[in-house]
């Protein structure tokens, strides 16, 4: 399940829209997102589907296709809907690396681009140190742990607190 941007989904539609009817496309596209919570999402993605059908086929097709793609954040909680369709966290990651990469200019070898921004996505550029550094790391996230935990839990509802527990904490050994 990969959940992709609403903005470069429209794009893609758009390919596969007549330029006269983008505006209203777009209109109808938009209002799925607009919803309260995951069968009003359904339903008004099968609306919309049904409002196209008979207009402009080849679209509704190509939304049809899409569905699994374009309506996978419902399976999450709506409190992260928002950080699920946007990609500002790549972008800005993206625009690091360019800021760095540019910095340096010209790379000696492959293995020194490959070191500069592998430190870039380890973040490991940070001088705090310990519990400051965990506290710092915490409020930085674009989606706190508690949060990524009721969407673990959304996703797999029959684990318990001890099997999820056991899971990621490994046991020691003597």
């Amino acid at each position: 399940m990969a959940a992709r941007a609403p903005a470069h989904y429209a794009a893609n539609l758009m390919a596969a829209t007549p330029k006269s009817s983008w505006p209203w496309v777009k209109a109808l596209l938009h209002s799925v997102y607009d919803q309260p919570d995951a069968p009003s999402v359904q339903a008004q993605f099968d609306r919309v589907i049904d409002t196209l059908a008979g207009k402009l086929p080849a679209v509704a097709t190509h939304l049809e296709d899409a569905r699994a793609d374009i309506l996978a954040f419902t399976a999450f909680p709506k409190e992260v809907w928002r950080q699920i369709w946007s990609n500002n966290p790549q972008e800005r990651l993206n625009r690091e690396i360019r800021r760095r990469t540019d910095v340096v200019g010209i790379f000696p070898h492959r293995e020194a681009i490959i070191r500069l921004v592998g430190a870039v996505l380890g973040w490991g550029h940070l001088p705090l140190a310990g519990a400051q550094h965990d506290a710092w790391a915490e409020q930085r996230r674009y989606i706190g742990l508690d949060v990524l935990t009721r969407c673990r839990h959304a996703l797999a509802p029959t684990t318990t607190g001890q099997e999820e527990t056991a899971a990621t904490v490994p046991a020691l050994t003597a």
